[in-house]
Formats: structure tokens, sequence, C-alpha cells
């Protein structure tokens, strides 16, 4: 007897290296057209993490061999308590701030050092910046966007860090285009970018509904060696932050290490030759 239903693949938590925080679900200062997320249109919502439920998940944690702390969200930069979460993090591990660019100037970078040299480890940057061109940049983000990124890469290199360009392909073009603009422009800036500054990932079209099979192939995926924790819990990776077909528990004391891949969010990232939200340290090594 034939049947119809799929059962999806899954996949296998190895190891807990990669700790992502959400900060903030849904409080930005830029609303993206490529964004994965929902923004409510006329109200700003103030859901910022409690930084107790980052203590508790750094405690039942301890056994875990977590390699980086990512501080991602909306933009994680707006918590009222970014400073105190980031030393927080800092006394477990590395941290990687996912942000726009747009909070840093030589003050918070100065800052940031600061923060960084008191700690025996590292503080490092995903900036998002979509596009090598200005114009095609803002209007993909927002009238000014391009400036106040290049401004912070600026002003991060001032002070010594390396920050990590992270590119979302909304235009669809050739990668190897990308790159040649990206390094183009950021060679004018004193910057050399090579493999381990430039991040280029597929763009996630949240109107797009996937039909069909998720294929069997993939080089890296995010929910392989992580888990992001969010004030309702743990869910597998930050696409399905909040999202009920990502939840893995309510904390880190019990949670699943299994993931279905279901969603057309497991489709984008099985499409990426690198990892969505991670970062690849081998290339660095």
């Amino acid at each position: 007897m034939k049947t119809n239903i799929y059962q999806s693949k899954t996949v296998n938590m190895t190891a807990l290296n990669n700790l992502f925080i959400e900060m903030t679900a849904k409080h930005c200062n830029q609303h993206c057209k490529h964004c994965y997320i929902d923004f409510p249109q006329y109200k700003k919502v103030e859901d910022f993490i409690d930084i107790d439920i980052i203590k508790q998940a750094l405690n039942d944690t301890v056994n875990e061999d977590i390699e980086c702390i990512y501080l991602t969200g909306a933009e994680p930069m707006t918590h009222p308590d970014f400073n105190a979460i980031l030393r927080l993090c800092l006394k477990r591990s590395n941290v990687c701030i996912f942000t726009n660019g747009s909070l840093i100037n030589e003050k918070k970078a100065r800052f940031l050092k600061k923060v960084e040299d008191e700690s025996s480890n590292e503080i490092i940057f995903k900036i998002s910046i979509d596009h090598y061109n200005e114009m095609k940049n803002d209007e993909i983000r927002y009238r000014g966007a391009f400036r106040h990124a290049i401004f912070a890469v600026k002003h991060l290199l001032k002070y010594d860090f390396n920050p990590i360009i992270a590119v979302t392909n909304f235009t669809k073009e050739p990668v190897e285009q990308l790159c040649e603009g990206f390094i183009a422009v950021f060679k004018k800036n004193n910057f050399d970018l090579d493999s381990t500054n430039l991040q280029i990932v597929p763009w996630h079209d949240k109107n797009y509904r996937f039909e069909g099979e998720i294929s069997s192939e993939w080089k890296h995926l995010d929910c392989e060696n992580g888990r992001i924790l969010c004030s309702g819990g743990v869910y597998t990776c930050p696409f399905l932050a909040n999202d009920y077909r990502g939840r893995c528990g309510s904390s880190f004391k019990d949670y699943t290490k299994r993931s279905p891949l279901e969603t057309s969010f497991c489709n984008t990232c099985i499409k990426s030759d690198n990892p969505i939200s991670g970062i690849d340290f081998s290339k660095f090594q």
C-alpha cells in the first residue's frame, strides 16, 4: 500500500558551540525590505530579554563547549542593559554582535574596546550591509544606512576590531560580483576584505511558500551546533526564534537536540554554502 505521508528529515545537534541570544524580537531602528521579522507598523515594541534569563542560561550550559555567544535579534544594541549583558557573556566566551552599525560612533567603539580589554575573550562584529552600491543598499534598508555602516566600520578598525561584513543577497547577484564590489569599496576605506571578513548569504523571502521535500545534502546548518535563547524559551535557530516549529524547550535545563527540517527557513539554510547566522571559525585557522 502506497502512502503520500511525508516525513521530514531531522538534524541532531552534535555540540552546543554557538549560543545565540535574542536581545529583542521586534525592537529595531531600521525596518529593512528583506528582513524576515514581521514588525508592527505603527507601534514600537520593547520586548527586551531579561538579564536574569541570560544568567540562568549561562549557568545551565556551564558544561557545554560554547565557542561563541551571539547577541542578535532585531537590533541588539538597543537593549537598555546591553553593556551589562556584553560583559556577562564575555566572561564565558567570545561574543559576536549582530548590528546595523547605526549606534556605533568613535566614543562607542572606544568604550567597546575597553570592555574587550577587560576580558580574555574577543568581541566580534557582524555589520549588516546589503550592497556595495550606496543607493541600492539604502533602497533595501533606509536612507543613510550605507554611510552609517561605513562610519561604524571605520571606527571599529581604528580601535583594532576586525569586523565581518554581513551581506544578505537581496538583489540575487552573482556572489563573485558582490565580492568584487565590496572589496573595491572597502579598499578605498583602508580595509582589506578577505573570505573571513565577508559573509554573503541568500535572502529568505518570507512570502515564498516552499513546497516539496527538503534536500538531504547541506554543508553547514546553524542547528547542528547551536541554539537560540529567547524570552520565552529555547529555539532551534535565529530564523525560527519564537516560532512553535522551532521550539526546543523552556530552558537549557531540558531541551531537545533534535531538529526537524520542515520549513522554508530550513530550505534557505540548506542552499547556503556558509552558515547563515554562525561563524565558520575554521576559516580563521
